[in-house]
């Protein structure tokens, strides 16, 4: 084997190891009731964090049709990357659905990094096309407005008025210049 082939099978074996870890690693046999009751406490922490660290974010979700939260999202690699989180649809403070993220991509990337991404629905249009969906992916299926850190965390007019707006919290709170475009949403078999 070259050196090329020894990177690209040692980058997949790093990225398999880190999709397990974050989805739980216990293989198949999860009671499905145990993991609906995992993800909804997750979803509830990370919406209270957003919250907290968002001024004007509870207002937004308050007024969406609805809101698509994945609390824990890892991204790892070397140089091959990819991404992964579970989380739920949540219409009206109640979950709709269960859901799955992920993403892959090659570039010069070496470790992990793990965060927080909400999906707000703002309009009926959006959510209805969102719930329809077989795999629903960002920027191909809807344009995503992404509120970063910044001069105006609130949103501004045009951000506020799309009709799907969204967040992404690390450690610090929200990050800034991040775009969501090419991550594919699944809806989860629980």
């Amino acid at each position: 084997m070259n050196r090329r082939e020894l990177l690209v099978i040692a980058s997949s074996v790093f990225v398999a190891g880190c999709a397990s870890s974050a989805s739980g690693g216990g293989g198949g046999n999860a009671d499905p009731a145990a993991k609906r009751r995992e993800i909804d406490a997750a979803v509830d922490a990370a919406l209270s964090e957003l919250y907290a660290k968002v001024p004007g974010s509870k207002e937004i979700v308050a007024k969406s049709q609805g809101v698509l939260v994945f609390p824990k999202v890892t991204t790892a690699g070397f140089v091959i990357g990819g991404t992964y989180g579970e989380g739920a649809l949540r219409k009206k403070g109640a979950t709709a659905g269960y859901y799955s993220i992920g993403a892959g991509s090659v570039g010069l990337l070496a470790g992990a990094q793990t965060r927080a991404m909400y999906t707000v629905f703002m309009t009926q249009e959006a959510m209805q096309k969102f719930e329809a969906s077989k795999g629903w992916t960002a920027g191909a299926d809807a344009s995503v407005a992404v509120i970063g850190a910044g001069a105006n965390a609130r949103a501004d007019t045009e951000i506020a008025s799309s009709p799907v707006i969204g967040y992404v919290l690390d450690n610090n709170g929200l990050m800034a210049n991040l775009s969501v475009d090419g991550t594919k949403v699944t809806k989860m078999k629980l």
